[in-house]
Order: C-alpha cells, then structure tokens, then sequence
C-alpha cells in the first residue's frame, strides 16, 4: 500500500497485489445502485445527492437501500419454488459531476436470512483484469496523515485482495466476503484506500471515506422512491451541465474563427480589397 495521500496515486503493485473494488452487482440490475455523490472532474465533491429519509437529512455519503428479490429453491415436493427476500446495499457511490460516469463505488451487501455480508466494490473501465484489485482500511489517524501526504506506517495495514468478477457498461465489479471483524474495521476506520491497476499497468488510487458508514449500515434503509427522485434531479443538473458546456465551446469556437477571419480574411476578400484600392 501507497502511504500517499487518499486522493493520490498509490506505488506500483508487483506480483499479485490485487485491488479492492465494491461490486454494486445484484442491486446495479435491480436498479437500487444510486449515487452518493457527485463531483466535477478535478474538484472534490462539495455536495452530496439528497436522500430520502434520517440518512438523507444527515447528508451522508454512505446510504443503504433494501429491495425485495426473488430466491429460486426447491420446495418439500422437490419443485423449484421462489423465496423472496430482502437484499440490503450500504454503498459510497461518487460519480463525475460533469459525465455522470462512476469514478468508484463500495457497498456492504446483507441478504434477509443470511449470515455471510459481502463487500463489492466497482471502477471505471480500463482496468487490468488479470491483475485484480487491493484495497486496505484506514484507522481515523492514518487517513487523516494520507490526506495530508504525511507517512504512515503501512504494517498494520491488512489489506484485502480480490479478483474482477464481472465487467459491464458501467465498469467493473469485485467481491468478496465481509466478516463481523472487516464489517467492525469499517465502523472504526477513516477510509477505505482502493488500487487498481490500469491497461497501461500504472496504479490507479480510488479513496472511500468511511464518514457515516456506521450510522447507514446501523440505521433505517431510506426511501426509495425519494432516493430515486434525487437521482434523476441529479442526472438532469448533469445533463444541463453537459449542455451548457457544449454551449459554450461552441461560442467560443466561433468567435475563434472570426477572430481568425479578422486576421486572416479569405483569398477572395484580399482580391476585393486590392481591387478597390487599384480603382481608388
């Protein structure tokens, strides 16, 4: 692990260092993967998407979503019945303020009936697939000294590797199981620091404050629909903003080419002007 900042790029893996991605994978299909966040490139985010319910009013940028799903098993007489279950995502999305696009996203999936908890991380396209990801919690103290570009001591690092299990228009996913003592980590830690390595194989840092995660992951899930409804303001506000920039690169383009004309005039302009001088 890098002892750079969270924002930074973190020091070449070797060998099989892997990075750790969440995976929003089962509710990504079932439309629950929603943003936390958003950011214009370059900029940290200074806003966080509104969301329903208390951890909507908290402004967290952790936010858990459940939904019902359909199980397939097989009943007493041996035939294949569904049971539904409830499928709970306490996830960190931050997406780019300007394309809308996923910069990276983490997620605690819990499944009604089950023990076992997953953590699923996912990054941009682009990714080196063989090479697959790492990611380490951060105690509140370490993070604080990355942010800074202070060193840390990386020995009490663990971190956890895992390997891509699905790429998909929106990126690609990993997962990996979370027990009580990695679920507690992050309750205690500052951040979650995520590598990837990508085509060009130079490590890529994706840095996932822990802030709020005990309170959401602890708490109620928020209104769906509510949630919903801020998402699609928040895609319309980024729509509008791709406009205005298309907008303004084309006004800015055509007052380069006259100003180019002004300078520059066409062939057939400089012939008119010789002539009307001649007749003068």
């Amino acid at each position: 692990m890098s002892n750079r900042g969270p924002g930074s790029i973190g020091s070449r893996m070797s060998g099989h260092a892997l990075v750790l991605v969440s995976s929003v994978l089962a509710l990504a299909a079932a439309g629950l993967v929603s943003p936390a966040s958003a950011q214009k490139s370059g900029e940290p985010a200074k806003k966080e998407a509104k969301k329903g319910g208390e951890a909507g009013k908290k402004q967290s940028a952790w936010v858990k979503l459940c939904e019902k799903a359909a199980f397939a098993k097989k009943g007493a007489d041996g035939k294949e019945a569904k049971d539904e279950k409830q499928i709970c995502l306490t996830h960190h999305e931050r997406l780019d303020g300007n394309t809308g696009m996923v910069l990276v996203s983490a997620a605690i999936r819990e499944v009604e009936g089950q023990d076992k908890k997953s953590l699923m991380i996912m990054v941009p396209l682009g990714m080196a697939i063989p090479a697959g990801v790492r990611a380490a919690v951060y105690s509140t103290e370490q993070w604080e000294k990355a942010s800074k570009n202070e060193k840390i001591d990386e020995s009490s690092l663990k971190p956890v590797e895992l390997k891509y299990s699905l790429c998909h228009p929106a990126g690609c996913t990993a997962e990996v199981e979370a027990d009580g003592a990695f679920i507690d980590s992050l309750k205690k830690g500052g951040g979650i620091m995520i590598l990837a390595l990508n085509a060009g194989a130079q490590p890529i840092g994706f840095p996932v404050p822990l802030s709020g995660f005990t309170a959401a992951f602890d708490g109620p899930p928020v209104d769906n629909t509510e949630y919903a409804k801020a998402r699609g303001e928040l895609m319309q506000a980024i729509r509008k903003r791709q406009q205005e920039t298309a907008e303004k690169m084309r006004a800015e383009q055509i007052a380069k080419k006259e100003a180019l004309q002004l300078l520059d005039p066409p062939p057939g302009a400089k012939t008119e002007k010789v002539e009307e001088k001649k007749k003068k």
